[in-house]
């Protein structure tokens, strides 16, 4: 299993421009941004991922593409529209949304899981002839809020190349949270790293120190055989100085945890 390294997700800084999150990322000394589709690299706009990519290029950057896809709201074709982008970006990896966005998987029925299974196993195929994984976003009000669902969706899809990420639900106790990644962290390929509490008050990482540390060093072993990364996602204030402070805190969580 490849150890994590640390990333950025650009939805931390949605009103920054692309070359001033490449610079934190490098005075950060990050390993990899995941560039937002509804902020930085639009799906389709060309133009802004080629150029994207070379910034990422000249900074030594990998990238991955956050899109907001989400079958069954949206289709093979919004899909495809994503997937160019994320091939010009030069991205090894495109994220979707599993079922529609602020739908609890508990309002599903058995033939909607079956039809958002089927398109996102059609999104694995298409990704996979390109050479690209696609990773479900784990997110409170999707099919992936729980670890149930999470699991029986994997299962549903059953394609080799979809795997899950995991991030914590605002406020989820440690014993929980190592539960979770117990039993879907066979499929993890990334993680989403931010300090919330339960009402999503946002937080240095250093005050969730011990619970990453403790997370990070539990992740199982993973069918994932590509560079894994630990993204920062949000911080305080969306202060670019606290950011530079969480990653500084998040390198050394990698290390101490024995992943990074």
């Amino acid at each position: 299993m490849s150890g994590f390294e640390p990333g950025l997700c650009t939805v931390t800084f949605r009103k920054i421009g692309v070359e001033k999150i490449v610079d934190l990322a490098v005075a950060a000394r990050l390993a990899a941004i995941e560039w937002a589709g509804d902020a930085h690299v639009p799906p389709g706009d060309l133009a802004i991922a080629r150029t994207v990519a070379r910034l990422c290029e000249r900074a030594g950057l990998s990238a991955s593409y956050g899109s907001y896809v989400a079958p069954p709201t949206s289709d093979l074709s919004d899909f495809m529209r994503a997937l160019e982008s994320a091939i010009t970006l030069g991205a090894s990896n495109i994220r979707i949304w599993p079922g529609t966005r602020q739908r609890d998987s508990r309002d599903y029925s058995t033939g909607e899981r079956r039809a958002v299974a089927e398109a996102i196993r059609d999104m694995g195929a298409e990704a996979a002839r390109h050479g690209m994984t696609v990773s479900l976003e784990y997110h409170p009000q999707s099919l992936t809020d729980d670890t149930d669902s999470a699991r029986r969706l994997i299962d549903e899809i059953a394609h080799e190349n979809v795997y899950l990420y995991w991030q914590p639900r605002p406020g989820l106790p440690l014993e929980e949270a190592l539960t979770e990644i117990g039993e879907i962290g066979e499929h993890v390929s990334h993680v989403h790293v931010f300090a919330w509490d339960r009402d999503r008050n946002r937080f240095p990482l250093r005050s969730a120190a011990d619970y990453w540390r403790t997370v990070l060093g539990a992740m199982p072993a993973s069918r994932w055989t590509g560079r894994r990364f630990a993204m920062l996602e949000f911080v305080a204030n969306d202060d670019p100085t606290v950011f530079l402070e969480d990653a500084a805190t998040l390198r050394r969580l990698l290390e101490q945890s024995g992943r990074g």
